[in-house]
């Protein structure tokens, strides 16, 4: 009897330990840290974080804000930018550009006075913006369906780029390639960011409507969050799809975190799905934070390892309008 009672002793103690082990990927425990009122009227699309000098600069309507978010305080702004979605950041000149989809024009102006420099005209409605560092080049992705280059010493367009598709985000290999969403045609474009061509265009099949887009340079592999509620990687050799996963609903933003292996989508629907790749390229979801309703957009501060949103809150019955004052930033992390 007491053999039968050590040998079921004994087994008890290895179903243990493997459950332990089985529980192990549960580590992320990503979670809601801070709120940070920061106010001001209109809406908003996408965050540009500068990591050297900690600050976020937002893109918002006719405006971009600029936050220090280690001090939770604004620095300032830059005006007359109409309907700006997003900002490129070139340090080595002090100076940044942003997107205006409203005059389908770039407004250069200068990091450290945020007063503005030039006025650059480039395709109809630029969306997203995008410096490569490669080729020492800013582009924007108009939703007419091209790519404008530009040289950001000389403050001129360079080239063209006929998509193909209405682009959403781009990433950069940091080898002269260029990756964008194409989301009319649920496709990545692969560029050659010297010749200003078109390489390839894979499909991101399962998913459909790619939006947000980021990279893993080590591993060669651009992920993409879709409109159907999927995040795929995609091999950046082969272009095929590697790997999926669930995401949340409202997807506008994703991220990678080298360091740690996860990527994020932010979604409309209040949560801020928590994705983990494996040396194949394969995607399990770690974990689902909630955020706050509207937090679509995104920026993730490789030194914290946090991820930085904004958001809202809505004008009850009225379409795209908010509370006075009721702007925020919220932290995510450990």
């Amino acid at each position: 009897m007491k053999r039968i009672s050590a040998c079921l002793m004994f087994a008890l103690g290895l179903l243990i330990t493997s459950s332990s082990f089985a529980a192990e990927p549960a580590a992320p425990s990503y979670h809601l840290i801070k709120t940070i009122s920061v106010g001001g009227d209109g809406g908003w699309d996408y965050l540009t974080f500068d990591a050297v000098t900690r600050r976020l600069y937002i893109a918002r309507s006719n405006r971009v804000t600029v936050f220090d978010v280690d001090k939770e305080a604004l620095v300032g702004e830059v005006p007359k930018t109409a309907g700006v979605h997003g900002v490129a950041l070139v340090p080595k000149l002090d100076r940044g550009f942003a997107s205006c989809g409203g005059d389908s024009t770039v407004c250069v102006f200068d990091l450290k006075s945020l007063a503005e420099i030039a006025r650059i005209d480039v395709g109809k409605r630029p969306d997203a913006i995008l410096f490569d560092p490669a080729t020492n080049q800013v582009f924007t992705f108009n939703a007419s369906g091209s790519a404008t280059a530009i040289d950001p010493e000389k403050g001129k367009v360079v080239g063209t780029i006929e998509l193909g598709g209405k682009p959403e985000f781009p990433v950069s290999d940091g080898k002269g390639q260029i990756f964008v969403n194409l989301e009319d045609k649920s496709e990545i474009a692969a560029l050659d960011a010297n010749k200003l061509t078109v390489l390839h265009r894979w499909p991101v099949a399962p998913g459909e409507e790619p939006s947000g887009m980021a990279i893993d340079r080590a591993r060669g592999r651009v992920f993409a969050t879709c409109g159907n509620q999927k995040m795929i990687a995609l091999d950046t050799a082969t272009g095929k799809v590697v790997g999926t996963a669930p995401i949340g609903a409202g997807t506008d933003a994703c991220a990678f975190d080298l360091d740690t292996n996860l990527a994020f989508s932010s979604n409309r629907d209040g949560t801020l799905t928590v994705v983990r790749e494996d040396p194949e390229g394969k995607l399990d979801v770690a974990e689902t934070v909630a955020t706050q309703a509207g937090a679509r957009t995104m920026a993730l501060d490789p030194k914290t390892h946090n991820v930085l949103l904004v958001t809202a809150k809505p004008k009850a019955g009225e379409r795209r309008a908010f509370e006075p004052g009721s702007f925020v930033v919220l932290v995510v992390g450990k």
